[in-house]
């Protein structure tokens, strides 16, 4: 159908605030006298082998959500039995949780027996974990949590293929992929997903404002006889949009790195979570430049801010200062 005919996709907001005459009977001729006067603009959509990457990557979201809710689940048939497990052991589905579960299943009744399972960093907190396995597990909760633990390896199989089927279909864009991993926060895994969502292509957004607008990472614009009614997000690219918002969370945990600074300097005024929607703009900002020239990331320091605007990172010092009491008289250091 692409092949014979010159197919647009269109925004409807932008067709909706043109002038006219719209009813649901001529809805359909209103739109081709748009198209054919130039009067809107079609919305991206990327080439074939993009659309396949999409429908495996947003395939393997959909699972991991899928096996996040399974985990949850056998979360609360545990808290039905008794067994506080999740609050000592980070993962209760982890080398540790799985022997407890296995021996729980089998019959193991023992809080002592089951911490005793315990591996790694995990077996310091082997009283914890003995108070925590004590509870009134029978054999519903075992049968069910078998049926869980079973659905569980399922779902990760199913990623396992996944991932394989992706990696083989992103060879090439390995030199992309490398590249985005420069950026602190950014994996692998993100990186297939901005590959697969951006067609790594970025011609389609004229600059990097408009990329951050079409992935829902910029201030909404609300505005009606000179007043701003709201500045929420735009609503964009919700795989896109939720693929950066792990890779900020992964960059405020980086050490030393422009966007941790960014983040906490941001989240100590606005909140943490404007400070990451922040710092997702920045982070889309930069791959846009990245992509359209094919540079590394540049690490400015966590540092850069003071660097740059010495004045104001001084003058925040001395208003910090004064807020505790202190009146402070500065001099230049020989």
């Amino acid at each position: 159908m692409e092949s014979a005919l010159n197919v647009m996709l269109v925004n409807a907001r932008h067709a909706r605030n043109l002038p006219g005459r719209k009813t649901d009977v001529s809805d359909a001729q209103w739109l081709a006298e748009l198209g054919a006067h130039g009067l809107i603009r079609a919305s991206f959509v990327p080439p074939e082998p993009i659309r396949e990457l999409r429908d495996l990557t947003r395939a393997r979201a959909t699972f991991a959500r899928e096996k996040t809710r399974e985990i949850q689940r056998l979360e609360k048939l545990l808290e039905d039995a008794g067994l506080k497990l999740s609050s000592v052991a980070t993962q209760i589905t982890g080398v540790s949780g799985r022997a407890m579960l296995a021996a729980l299943i089998a019959g193991e009744r023992d809080s002592a027996a089951l911490a005793e399972l315990a591996k790694g960093r995990l077996r310091n907190k082997i009283p914890q974990l003995t108070d925590a396995l004590r509870g009134r597990f029978g054999d519903r909760h075992a049968f069910m949590a078998g049926e869980h633990l079973e659905r569980i390896d399922r779902i990760q199989e199913s990623i396992e293929r996944l991932n394989q089927r992706i990696t083989a279909s992103m060879v090439p864009y390995d030199a992309a992929i490398a590249l985005l991993s420069t950026i602190p926060g950014v994996s692998t895994t993100i990186a297939h997903v901005i590959i697969a969502e951006t067609g790594a292509d970025m011609s389609r957004f004229p600059t990097a404002a408009h990329l951050a607008s079409w992935a829902g990472v910029c201030p909404g614009h609300n505005e009606s006889a000179g007043k701003v009614k709201s500045s929420h997000v735009r609503p964009g690219n919700s795989y896109l949009k939720a693929g950066l918002g792990i890779a900020a969370m992964a960059a405020a945990r980086s050490n030393g790195t422009y966007l941790q600074a960014r983040y906490k300097r941001l989240a100590a005024r606005r909140g943490p979570m404007r400070a990451l929607v922040a710092t997702e703009h920045s982070m889309i900002v930069s791959i846009w430049h990245m992509l359209t020239t094919g540079e590394i990331y540049s690490e400015l320091g966590a540092d850069y801010s003071s660097r740059s605007d010495a004045g104001r990172a001084r003058r925040r010092a001395v208003t910090q200062l004064n807020r505790l009491g202190y009146n402070v008289e500065l001099t230049t250091a020989n």
